[in-house]
């Protein structure tokens, strides 16, 4: 075996057993997990997190993706926390504790403390009859096999598994909150999609002469013929106004052929679906998003107060469009 053959290996081996950390969390969900989410979406107070080491690395990960979706979050270093910096910590909030060993000596007196103020406690430990495991309300096994790291002490698989349950909890709780889409910029007001999400569907829509549509009463071979040109999956058709009547999928075009249909003589208005999804030009793309979620579709045509056609949003029209997709307008 070459250098470069072992090099690769040894990478694909570490990235199976971090992947097999992870899948083996899978059976490890269970009452406790429950618990933990309905402690906190009910929580009046914040979730303050706290490791120290790689586990306190991943427990500000983990804060950061509570505090972007919903759920605020803190991160108290266990040191600071023992030197004043436990006066954050109040009976509202909930202190979740991250250790592999569950006996981390940094954590102990903060767990002593959090008891005297009252807070509930939430452990992620691989330790499960450890010191810190006897003292939480709620203990969540992130326990793992064993570490990529060949001598089995740099913390590997066990941080992975830590921050993908972390991960598994903020999102949950996306869900429990009723966080939208339309509530991320609130919390991301200078990042990039953020900023987007506050334009309207007419700053992000496809437009003009790029609009794959027909006029009705186009044969359905012209109408197929467009949906070719213009490469989105679909063909709008509106009456001589821009009134939009219908539209036309290239699913319609292969139901049609493997039906034995044949094209021949028809127009567009007898095979075309009335009514298709559509969406107002003023509303904003965060609400756009919501609605697309809601009614499962990627994509609206756009039309304004008096239903004439304007354009077509596509969802990578709102989140960076990078190539031509087939996309399905019907209700």
């Amino acid at each position: 075996m070459t250098k470069k053959q072992k090099v690769i290996k040894q990478a694909i081996d570490v990235l199976k057993i971090e992947a097999q950390s992870i899948l083996q969390l899978i059976d490890k969900i269970d009452s406790n997990f429950s618990r933990a989410v309905d402690l906190i979406s009910k929580s009046k107070g914040r979730v303050i997190i706290t490791g120290i080491g790689k586990s306190g690395l991943i427990g500000r990960k983990i804060v950061a993706t509570l505090t972007s979706t919903g759920t605020p979050a803190l991160f108290l270093h266990p040191v600071e926390g023992i030197h004043g910096d436990l006066g954050i910590v109040t009976k509202e909030d909930i202190l979740l504790a991250i250790s592999n060993s569950g006996e981390t000596g940094e954590l102990i007196p903060i767990i002593k403390s959090v008891r005297h103020i009252g807070a509930p406690i939430i452990s992620f430990t691989g330790g499960l009859s450890s010191t810190l495991a006897q003292a939480s309300d709620i203990v969540i096994d992130v326990s793992v096999e064993k570490e990529a790291c060949p001598f089995g002490l740099a913390p590997t698989s066990s941080s992975t598994a830590t921050l993908a349950i972390g991960d598994a909890l903020a999102i949950v709780l996306i869900d429990e909150k009723q966080f939208k889409e339309k509530d991320f910029y609130k919390f991301h007001p200078g990042g990039n999609l953020g900023t987007r999400l506050r334009e309207t569907v007419k700053d992000a829509m496809i437009a003009g002469k790029q609009i794959p549509k027909v006029l009705a009463g186009t044969s359905v071979t012209k109408a197929v013929q467009e949906i070719n040109s213009k490469n989105v999956g679909f063909v709008l058709i509106t009456d001589n106004k821009d009134k939009l009547l219908g539209i036309f999928t290239d699913g319609d075009v292969r139901r049609m052929i493997s039906k034995g249909i044949s094209f021949e003589g028809k127009i567009i208005n007898e095979v075309m679906t009335k009514n298709p999804q559509t969406i107002d030009e003023n509303i904003s793309l965060a609400q756009t998003l919501e609605l697309m979620q809601k009614k499962e579709i990627t994509s609206f045509a756009v039309v304004n107060e008096k239903k004439e056609l304007k354009g077509y949003i596509h969802l990578h029209d709102i989140l960076g469009r990078g190539g031509s997709v087939n996309i399905s307008l019907n209700q």
